[in-house]
């Protein structure tokens, strides 16, 4: 067999340190599909080297909790009436970069993946995206690609996509972010597990032959996008969606029976993973003939076929003796289904292809936990983060005209419909979505057979992480919180996508370090506890830097009936609009001060943790008690474009006060300052609902009235008619897209 050289070793992104390592742990120079082994599993998008010190820090428990992060494919929460709800959200940023099609589609197949080999049914997919300048023609290309390789992937697989979020700015350029989430429901007695023990159980692949789409794909999702990047587009996986359907429908039916010892995804570094972690995790070792795997392509060498990514496979340790009916469980859904190995008790991994030793590696000296590097990064505050808190909106002079702002806002690419997006989608298939025809702040699925829902949201305004990491990242768990509370849900648990640049880079890993830190902050005192997810670094290039840092924030909520499903559509006119909470004189790293004004140094829009989570527990039992009709959270765009969209939910008008004077009009309609909700109460409810909040001890301000008069009207004036919002808001988007 060739050996290596610490030259071999950096051509596969292994540090040289790292090299000495592997052979002190091998006693001997690594072979190349040895060491070819170790840089995928050793690479941080499978060994979080570089983040796992920093991911212990984040509250993980709670008596709903039934799996502990990072022991599962995916997070599992238990939800009442025997039942669990496993959900995550992971990245597919490098390979949508690529090639934006099969980049997002594998993506959205590789989360359901996670989510049915818990042995849950996938029954939604919200996804979270970030693209470049959408004037740039490679921004409506990347865009274009990803939505239908979601859209595409999604309906054809037949589970609905139920929501998400769409954000655009110079810093994706080059480097866009495409973030998939899906959750699932299994019975809490049938959870499967990623494990492998017992000598002489036998290994399976499952699904889908191996093809050389996706090597190293791992290795190349931990680098920095480069001129050379594309080509390296053989490590973009390709996806077929109608054969994960088969997979799907035959591993549920092969997990009802008790034959299976466990199951893992084949995902980033394929086979290696798979047979790596499982063994681990079980303490035990496997025997594998890799000329047994059924290849798409003859001649594979074996680290080919050990780190291939092909879509749609399963890896099976299966009972002894129950081999022939799990075989016919896959050959009556048509798949293929192959004996590839043996469980042995020597705790490695030994790989053979023609009778021939290619590979003898120890299992746990590969995995995260195990023999994998772990790094404290050092991190430095960059300078920007100085000069970003100089601002003052004394210094921004109020603008002339409130309409134009009104009207510039509801058309930019941030703040407008993204109807063209979710029309790709299918939002029904395969199940019943409650919000698709009444909007809410959170998409709302039934849990069919019961009278729950669990309420579910992907949130993170990356404007805010750049400009204070923590507080920024706090105000992403915050926000998805208040969208399940407005939508009538309670918050239960999270997943996170962490998305940011390069780690050796000391003012990145600062960002890094910052958004960690407000995220443990925000998800105690919600008590959200992070199930798992995704840490994505070199989310950058040569040309442009990092981009933003957004760690995103998948939430699961859960709703126990639909008595309290509440959206954020205007019921009828005369109703009384109230903001809960309260006006801050705050612009800072709004839509309006940021593209607007063109102020792009500016700190994070004024926030209070405390102040956020009373709101919400006041705003949650106000809804509990039926004293509010819609609800409706102020975030992007500021409270005018909040007011907006629930008027042109409902086909009517507002006409709404400022009556304080000590806060700017600018700052009253387009401040994001945070821990505000829009809400609407029948006249007959007014002293109902005052009475309550003064009992709760919570700030609210009566703004107006919800009009017959399709107006939008503030102090008087009128920003903006009903017809010309529309027009602005539903266009914007297809007309820039399409131009």
């Amino acid at each position: 067999m060739e050996l290596t050289t610490v030259e071999t070793a950096k051509k596969l992104k292994l540090l040289p340190e790292e090299f000495e390592k592997i052979k002190q742990i091998l006693g001997r120079v690594p072979n190349f599909t040895e060491l070819s082994i170790f840089s995928v599993m050793w690479s941080e998008h499978c060994s979080y080297k570089n983040s796992i010190v920093w991911l212990k820090t984040l509250p993980k428990d709670s008596p709903r909790i039934l799996v502990k992060a990072g022991e599962e494919n995916a997070g599992l929460v238990d939800i009442g009436g025997g039942l669990a709800c496993s959900f995550k959200i992971e990245s597919h940023n490098h390979p949508s970069a690529l090639e934006p099609y099969q980049g997002a589609a594998t993506g959205v197949g590789g989360i359901n993946r996670d989510i049915f080999t818990m042995g849950a049914r996938p029954i939604a997919i919200l996804n979270s995206l970030r693209f470049g300048n959408p004037e740039l023609a490679k921004t409506k290309w990347l865009i274009k690609g990803v939505v239908k390789g979601i859209g595409d992937y999604g309906n054809c697989f037949g589970i609905p996509t139920v929501g998400g979020e769409v954000y655009f700015d110079n810093s994706f350029n080059i480097n866009p972010l495409v973030n998939a989430f899906s959750a699932g429901i299994v019975r809490a007695d049938r959870i499967a597990k990623a494990t492998s023990y017992g000598v002489g159980n036998k290994v399976f692949i499952v699904g889908s032959a191996t093809g050389k789409d996706g090597i190293h794909g791992a290795t190349f999702a931990s680098e920095d996008i480069t001129a050379e990047s594309a080509s390296k587009l053989p490590a973009v996986q390709v996806g077929d969606p109608f054969q994960e359907k088969l997979l799907l429908e035959a591993t549920l039916e092969a997990l009802e029976t008790d034959a299976i010892i466990g199951i893992q995804d084949m995902g980033a570094a394929g086979i290696i993973c798979s047979t790596s972690e499982m063994s681990a995790k079980g303490e035990h070792g496997m025997e594998i003939w890799l000329d047994k795997v059924p290849c798409r392509q003859e001649n594979m060498q074996p680290f080919e076929i050990l780190l291939s990514e092909s879509q749609e496979r399963m890896l099976l340790v299966v009972k002894q003796g129950r081999e022939e009916e799990i075989n016919r469980i896959f050959e009556k859904w048509d798949l293929n289904c192959s004996q590839i190995g043996v469980v042995t008790d020597s705790k490695r991994l030994r790989f053979y292809q023609n009778n021939a030793l290619v590979a003898d590696v120890p299992a746990q000296d590969l995995v995260l936990g195990g023999g994998a590097p772990v790094y404290h990064r050092e991190y430095s505050e960059p300078a920007y983060f100085a000069a970003y808190q100089k601002f003052n909106i004394s210094s921004l002079a109020e603008p002339k005209d409130l309409g134009t702002v009104a009207r510039f806002l509801l058309k930019h690419p941030n703040i407008a419909s993204r109807q063209w997006i979710y029309e790709q989608y299918d939002s029904m298939v395969g199940t019943v979505n409650c919000s698709t025809n009444a909007p809410s702040d959170a998409a709302v699925v039934n849990v069919r057979g019961t009278d729950k829902s669990i309420v579910i949201t992907t949130d993170c305004n990356s404007r805010y992480v750049h400009a204070n990491p923590e507080e920024g990242c706090a105000i992403a768990v915050a926000e998805a919180a208040r969208n399940i509370v407005c939508s009538g849900g309670m918050p239960v648990a999270i997943t996170n996508c962490l998305n940011f640049g390069n780690p050796y880079n000391k003012e990145v890993y600062w960002q890094f370090v910052g958004a960690i830190k407000g995220m443990k902050k925000a998800c105690e005192k919600f008590g959200t506890p992070v199930t798992g997810g995704n840490v994505s670094f070199y989310n950058q290039s040569s040309d442009e830097g990092p981009v933003f840092p957004t760690p995103t924030i998948g939430m699961l909520g859960l709703m126990d009936n639909f008595d309290t499903h509440t959206t954020l559509n205007f019921k009828q006119a005369q109703d009384l609009i109230y903001l809960v909470g309260s006006s801050k004189n705050c612009v800072s790293s709004s839509e309006y001060l940021y593209s607007y004004c063109g102020v792009v140094e500016s700190p994070s829009p004024a926030f209070n943790l405390d102040e956020e989570y009373q709101m919400q527990q006041s705003l949650s039992k106000a809804i509990a008690q039926k004293l509010i009709r819609s609800a409706h959270d102020v975030s992007d765009g500021g409270l005018f474009v909040a007011l907006a969209e629930s008027a042109m939910a409902a086909n009517l008008g507002f006409d709404v006060h400022k009556n304080r004077t000590d806060i700017r009009s600018d700052a009253f309609l387009f401040g994001e300052a945070q821990s505000r909700v829009v809400v609407t109460v029948q006249p007959s409810q007014k002293a109902a609902f005052e009475s309550f909040m003064a009992q709760e001890g919570q700030k609210i301000e009566f703004l107006g009235e919800v009009k017959t008069k399709t107006d939008f009207c503030f102090d008087g004036q009128v920003l903006c008619s009903l017809e010309a919002s529309r027009e602005l808001y539903y266009n914007a988007l297809p007309n820039l897209l399409n131009a």
